[in-house]
């Protein structure tokens, strides 16, 4: 408990909203896809989950966590493939480097995929695999909203790391 209200107070003081934020790409991801039109789940993270879903309109996608997630997503996007490679979205349940470099290592992912991570301030090892993983070579953005992170890799974009209040 200490811990999550430590790392929630100490969110808030690195944290911006997209005023803060001098990158396009993440400039338009915050303004037009998380900050746009009204929730569509009180959960914050299922929320990011599904807006993120609708504005970068992937066609496969990979859940590795709650299959009531993979239901959600089925019903709103039912055009969706799951777990067909190259994924252009993964969603992960926790910070997880072992799934990330594996994913990393072959033709899984390319230069627009997203991956979103639940809970990577749930407790101080989900935080150091979460900082691990945004430190990746291969993450040219990272984006931290507390409950959840987001990962692109966009080569051609400058290293970045974001901390966006949603």
């Amino acid at each position: 408990m200490l811990f999550s209200i430590k790392s929630y107070l100490l969110f808030l003081l690195k944290s911006t909203n997209h005023h803060g934020v001098h990158s396009p790409f993440v400039f338009e991801f915050v303004t037009k896809c998380l900050y746009n039109g009204p929730n569509k789940s009180g959960f914050k993270t299922l929320n990011v989950l599904l807006k993120s879903v609708g504005y970068f309109k992937p066609e496969n996608i990979e859940i590795r966590a709650n299959t009531e997630f993979e239901a959600i997503l089925q019903e709103e996007y039912p055009k969706l493939v799951f777990n067909r490679f190259p994924l252009d979205f993964i969603y992960l349940q926790n910070p997880d480097m072992a799934y990330i470099t594996e994913i990393l290592s072959g033709d899984k992912v390319h230069n627009e995929s997203m991956i979103l991570i639940a809970n990577i301030h749930k407790n101080a090892q989900n935080l150091r695999n979460w900082r691990s993983i945004a430190q990746e070579n291969n993450f040219r953005v990272s984006i931290d909203m507390f409950h959840c992170g987001a990962l692109f890799i966009r080569r051609e974009q400058a290293k970045e790391h974001f901390t966006i209040r949603i």
